[in-house]
C-alpha cells in the first residue's frame, strides 16, 4: 500500500515541477519576447556583399535584407549598430545586442561571445565553399530557433 502512495506523490511532484518549466525552448533573458512587437538590436560589421556600410543611412546587402524580413515577421523595428567584430561580439555577450551580422563563417572565432546559427547559406565555387552564419545571444534558445526557422525558409544557396 505504501508503494502506490509513493508513486502518486512522485507523480504529483513531477507535475508541479513540469508546470513551472514554461515553454521550451526558453530565453532566460526574454530576447524573443522583447523583440516581438519591439526593437531588434542588430550589430553590423562591413563585409560586402553580405553587409555593406558604404551608403548613407541603413546597412545594405544580403544579411541586412534578411534581418529586415525577420524583424518584420516578428513585428519589430531594427536598430542598427556598426562596429568591429570584437566590439560587436562583446556587446552581444553583454546583452546590448540581439544579433550580429557581417558575413561570418561557421568556423567564426566569436562563438565564445555568441551562438552561431546553423549555416543558412553556402557560397563559393564548390572547392572553396563557405558556410555563412549569424550570431545570437548565448542561451537565448527560443530566439535562436525563431531565427533559424526563418533562415531555413528564406535563405537560398
Amino acid at each position: 500500500m505504501r508503494r502506490p502512495l509513493r508513486l502518486l506523490a512522485a507523480m504529483a511532484a513531477t507535475a508541479v515541477v513540469l508546470t513551472g518549466c514554461g515553454s521550451i525552448p526558453a530565453d532566460p533573458d526574454g530576447t524573443l519576447e522583447r523583440v516581438q512587437g519591439g526593437v531588434l538590436r542588430v550589430g553590423v560589421t562591413e563585409n560586402a556583399p553580405w553587409v555593406d556600410l558604404s551608403g548613407s543611412g541603413e546597412p545594405s546587402g544580403t544579411e541586412p535584407t534578411l534581418v529586415l524580413e525577420f524583424a518584420q515577421q516578428q513585428g519589430a523595428t531594427v536598430a542598427w549598430t556598426a562596429g568591429s567584430e570584437a566590439t560587436l561580439a562583446e556587446a552581444l555577450e553583454a546583452g546590448e545586442l540581439d544579433l550580429v551580422i557581417g558575413g561570418f563563417l561557421e568556423d567564426t572565432p566569436w562563438t565564445e561571445f555568441g551562438a552561431a546559427t546553423r549555416p543558412y547559406v553556402t557560397a563559393g565555387t564548390g572547392e572553396w565553399d563557405e558556410q555563412h552564419v549569424m550570431l545570437a545571444p548565448l542561451g537565448e534558445n527560443a530566439f535562436l530557433v525563431a531565427l533559424e526557422s526563418f533562415l531555413d525558409e528564406e535563405a537560398v544557396s
